[in-house]
């Protein structure tokens, strides 16, 4: 089991995601769930390809955290 951070932002009409972790992977969706969801479906493609291209997965090395400013 891979486990990869996603970073999910609200644009003007949508949500966006990607995963800091593999370049190029990256997903919308009308609601923050749907990106999310959506963005599962494409780590699953992206890894799939990789696989199939000899390519290692990638160990996720990301990780977020937020920060109180006074």
């Amino acid at each position: 089991m891979h486990r990869f951070l996603i970073i999910i932002e609200k644009a003007e009409n949508n949500y966006s995601a990607y995963s800091p972790d593999l370049e190029g992977c990256i997903a919308t969706g009308k609601t923050r769930e749907k990106a999310e969801e959506n963005m599962y479906e494409a780590i699953k493609m992206h890894l799939h390809g990789m696989q199939e291209d000899g390519l290692e997965i990638p160990k996720s090395t990301s990780y977020a955290e937020y920060v109180a400013v006074n």
